[in-house]
């Protein structure tokens, strides 16, 4: 997501801050800020937009150039992108300046807690509280870093956290949990950063931190301890990738660096979900529980990946609340004369936020009086501000064309809405609904044991590489997951595939079925509603016709195995909940093989990410 630098040495702290900034820039991000250490006084500088703005802020009002500094560009997650909330923050008496990439879960009770104490915030973060919060233990005497530990096992989240003290000794203070964080050890200098891009200029030796580690960094030396201020194993690694590929995480592609992103992406957008009672809670969503409870009809706007993410929010609604929901084209739907009202739900999910044609259409919606909820994953864009509420991502930068973890992340925030929405209409008791939260929790872990299990995946491109047409076959939630990985396949690949109802196979397209064809099937997980076995007689008749089987099935589905040319194995998870673990080998298996065809994987041609005209 964000990107963090920090650093301590000879050079000039800020022009290495600032130039670790440029080097991130790849990540995305809407505002920045720098903090330099001078003569026992703390400086900061911070901009709304691109570090070009704060690079005229900068010029305005020059920051001395001293050995010790750290850095930060936010994509805003709670408060919009202002100068306000920009990184880094200072606390309340001008001492401790803190970056922050993450998301605090239990900020606003201490906030609160700060407020009883007579510190007042003044911007709307969660990161703000840490500085105040550091403040405290360092002015009581305490070295930065156990103040670092203190405040860090009172935190509930994921977070990286990069801090200075002006009137303490001279190191920059780094924690992380659950986001990432590396160490670069140069010769009496060390850097911190987001990832290594940052530092790949001055060296190429790093650290990596594990969970729940404090990391001390000073010219000369690098600590490393857990949160209770134990000492704890180091894993140096030396990066022998150029700068290019350190941007790509070491991937050939962004795509491919964006797929394996998704199990941090699920979790990022799982976080702070529920409050301290175990209720579900949906800040951003400002639509009274009253009005809620009189919607009578969704309708959800989308267009492309985005409208197949609608297809499965599709299913999980109307199961977990019973309300009638259907899924429009965006570029459709103001079109047809749309019957909609004060009682609608207009859900417009766009991981840009300034998709033309959902735009258009939510501001139709809306002459109607109907109520408009954006899924999106750009805090401030368009979408969101003219809507009445949203459910942001928090899946961070997504810089292919193509969308992988944009898909995967907004198909869980709609099943965070489905659940909200069960929860307070009571069509879902609150075991029932802490149950499918748990098991939503489990994702990430899934959607990883997927990722290590690509190689078949891999494979199958290289022989598939001549292909010209490919079909993929789905039922129930695993339609639209088919509909996804064709269009895959149309984006990168460039060559004719198609995604079907496999219940619509005797109705026409079994005609095209042939010898040799390549047919993906997606298998419903085993005993829900007999459509387990549909879709295995789907795979038989396609499979009597000559067709190549590429089967996405439950690891231990022995069933499936007599129709089954290649098996691509997928963990156990509910059928509702399938699509984050099915989609995944479709998207790797359209990036392979559009790399072997040598296309452009992450500008595919004719194609751009954010589609701003209609």
């Amino acid at each position: 997501m964000c990107g963090i630098v920090g650093y301590v040495g000879p050079r000039s702290a800020l022009g290495v801050v600032v130039e670790g900034l440029r080097r991130l820039e790849y990540r995305g991000y809407d505002s920045a800020g720098v903090a330099v250490v001078s003569d026992g006084e703390l400086h900061a500088r911070k901009k709304a937009g691109k570090i070009a703005n704060l690079d005229a802020e900068l010029a305005a009002h020059p920051l001395p150039a001293d050995g010790l500094g750290l850095g930060h560009t936010r994509w805003a997650t709670h408060g919009g992108p202002t100068d306000t909330n920009a990184h880094p923050h200072v606390s309340y008496d001008g001492r401790v300046a803190v970056v922050h990439n993450g998301i605090i879960e239990n900020f606003a009770a201490l906030r609160t807690e700060l407020g009883e104490d007579g510190i007042t915030c003044v911007s709307e973060t969660d990161t703000e509280v840490v500085a105040h919060l550091l403040a405290q233990q360092v002015a009581a005497g305490v070295d930065l870093a156990d103040a670092m530990r203190l405040v860090c096992r009172r935190l509930q989240g994921a977070f990286t956290l990069v801090a200075v003290d002006a009137q303490g000794p001279r190191q920059v203070v780094a924690a992380r949990r659950n986001s990432p964080l590396v160490v670069g050890v140069g010769e009496g200098e060390n850097f911190l950063a987001s990832d290594v891009a940052a530092f790949i200029e001055h060296t190429r030796d790093a650290i990596e931190l594990g969970q729940d580690q404090v990391v001390v960094i000073t010219d000369s030396d690098v600590t490393v301890t857990d949160f209770d201020g134990a000492p704890a194993p180091v894993r140096p690694f030396h990066v022998d990738w150029d700068l290019s590929a350190a941007e790509k995480g070491g991937f050939d592609w962004f795509m491919r660096k964006e797929i394996y992103e998704q199990p941090k992406a699920v979790a990022d957008t799982l976080l702070g979900r529920h409050d301290e009672n175990g209720r579900l809670t949906l800040d951003e969503v400002r639509i009274s529980e009253e009005e809620l409870r009189r919607i009578d009809k969704i309708i959800i706007i989308a267009c492309g990946t985005a409208s197949y993410a609608g297809l499965v929010a599709k299913y999980a609604i109307e199961h977990w609340t019973r309300i009638p929901c259907e899924v429009e084209l965006a570029s459709e739907f103001r079109y047809r004369d749309p019957i909609v009202g004060p009682t609608t739900l207009v859900v417009a999910i766009s991981q840009s936020g300034e998709t033309a044609d959902t735009l258009m259409a939510i501001r139709h919606a809306r002459e109607q009086h109907a109520r408009v909820l954006a899924v999106c994953n750009t805090n401030g864009a368009t979408i969101p501000r003219e809507s009445d509420a949203v459910i942001y991502t928090h899946a961070g930068p997504e810089i292919s064309v193509a969308s992988t973890k944009g898909f995967t992340t907004q198909i869980v925030a709609c099943y965070l809405l489905g659940l909200y929405l069960a929860q307070v209409r009571g069509t879902k008791f609150g075991d029932e609904i802490a149950a499918l939260m748990g098991e939503l929790a489990t994702m990430p872990d899934a959607i990883a044991r997927v990722l290590e299990g690509m190689d078949p995946v891999l494979k199958l491109a290289a022989d598939f590489a001549e292909e010209r047409v490919v079909l993929f076959l789905g039922r129930h939630v695993g339609y639209p997951v088919a509909l996804e990985g064709a269009l895959k396949l149309k984006e990168l690949a460039y060559i004719h595939a198609e995604g079907f109802a496999a219940g619509e196979l005797k109705h026409g397209p079994i005609a095209l079925i042939e010898d040799g064809l390549p047919v993906f099937v997606v298998i419903p997980p085993r005993g829900r509603d007999m459509l387990h076995d549909k879709v295995l007689s789907n795979l038989q008749e396609v499979r009597a016709r000559g067709a190549r089987t590429v089967v996405l099935a439950e690891a231990d589905d022995h069933e499936v195995l007599p129709y089954a040319d290649v098996l691509v194995p997928l963990p156990q998870v509910s059928t509702l909940l399938q699509p984050l673990v099915a989609t995944v080998p479709l998207q790797m298996f359209a990036c392979e093989l559009a790399t072997l065809k040598g296309h452009d994987v992450d500008q595919p041609r004719n194609l751009a990410k954010s589609v701003t005209v209609e």
